[in-house]
């Protein structure tokens, strides 16, 4: 599967745990679990203390769909939560190399 270069950035960042901030806009957005958290420096802090706490890893399963300006990833998350593993879509709005908007779902 070819993911466009942003969301390919993310995932590969996510995988190696390192800081995956530099892919998202100034003002951005990630929507999970029902919070939102705008801009980089809230992004950061929602993606470091859910490594910590449920260690995750996210596999992108080579199911992907683009439509208008959204580009939706299916993927397995495997991590110290229950009912893991859990199969999550990924729904990425990007604007030129960056990510503007991340809601994760069912």
């Amino acid at each position: 599967m070819k993911l466009p270069s942003p969301i390919q950035t993310y995932f590969d960042a996510d995988e190696r745990n390192d800081a995956l901030i530099h892919v998202f806009a100034p003002d951005a957005v990630v929507k999970d679990e029902g919070q939102s958290y705008a801009g980089r420096q809230a992004i950061d802090a929602w993606w470091r203390e859910a490594k910590a706490k449920y260690q995750h890893v996210i596999e992108p399963l080579g199911d992907m769909a683009e439509m208008d300006d959204v580009t939706k990833v299916r993927t397995r998350v495997t991590g110290q939560f229950p009912g893991s593993p859990v199969t999550r879509t990924f729904a990425f709005r990007l604007k030129g190399d960056q990510v503007v908007c991340l809601d994760i779902g069912e």
